[in-house]
């Protein structure tokens, strides 16, 4: 009998507006607290690979090294592909794949990363003891997820303030745990590490080319992504009142002093 873990179901979905929200990450923006400990050799495993632009920028620094990318979604693993052949990076391999079953040797990989992965998981501690299988002695397992009640915004609206509420909702449906970032060291000493250094760094959206972004793509993505699908089909929400966020998160973009903040946490884990 095959008893392997299936993938979660992913909150927000693979709609264009989600992978287009996710191509503004980058290694710098999202990944710097690893950026310094890796080497031009390292054997990379980048978990959740989303639209590749993390994944593609972590290669680019392993001149010597390679990367493999996993996502559970073919549209993911795709977009990465395209991005790679784009900016002609060779030294990358994607795959279609279960972080809770991963297909690799123990010992495979240097380093194994995850970003904004965690939090979407029914079992993050066993997804990091399956990172730390594949990774040599001596080698980091690193993961950085959001906080979302600990995200702040201004100015306030109470359709920003619903939206929030109905993600944790959502979220929580789907198995996830949208608080992660304070949940990063607990979640690590269950997994059996213990020499980890653990660390947080924050988004901010006050540019208005950034507010204008974020606002335009959650304002897509509450009405058209698996994130409003997932509401109603729970019953959690309606499309009245998906449009009603909509729209607020419209207004929040025209305000001409509007500024949000993304709390994350970060965990570098050395396997011993």
């Amino acid at each position: 009998m095959n008893d392997v873990r299936e993938p979660d179901r992913y909150a927000h979905g693979h709609h264009a507006s989600v992978l287009r929200s996710h191509q503004w990450r980058t290694a710098e923006n999202s990944a710097g607290y690893l950026l310094p400990r890796l080497r031009p050799q390292d054997r990379l495993l980048d978990v959740g690979t989303g639209p590749g632009t993390i994944t593609v920028d972590l290669a680019e620094r392993l001149s010597d090294g390679w990367v493999t990318g996993i996502d559970s979604a073919e549209k993911a693993v795709t977009a990465t592909l395209a991005l790679a052949e784009e900016r002609q990076i060779d030294r990358i391999t994607l795959e279609i794949g279960n972080v809770y079953s991963l297909t690799y040797a123990d010992d495979s990989f240097d380093v194994a990363h995850a970003h904004q992965v965690l939090q979407h998981l029914s079992d993050p501690v066993a997804a990091l003891t399956e990172m730390r299988r594949v990774v040599r002695a001596g080698g980091l397992v690193a993961a950085r997820d959001a906080d979302y009640a600990a995200m702040t915004w201004y100015p306030s609206d109470p359709r920003l303030d619903r939206w929030l509420e109905l993600y944790h909702q959502v979220a929580h449906a789907a198995g996830g745990e949208p608080d992660a970032a304070r949940r990063l060291r607990h979640w690590a000493q269950r997994a059996g590490f213990s020499d980890v250094t653990y660390t947080a760094s924050t988004w901010c959206f006050a540019d208005p080319g950034d507010v204008a972004w974020w606002s335009q793509t959650w304002a897509e993505r509450v009405v058209r992504s698996d994130f409003a699908a997932q509401a109603l089909q729970a019953g959690l929400s309606d499309a009245t009142e998906l449009a009603e966020l909509s729209a607020g998160w419209r207004w929040w973009g025209d305000q001409p002093d509007a500024w949000f903040a993304v709390l994350h946490g970060e965990l570098l884990a050395e396997v011993p």
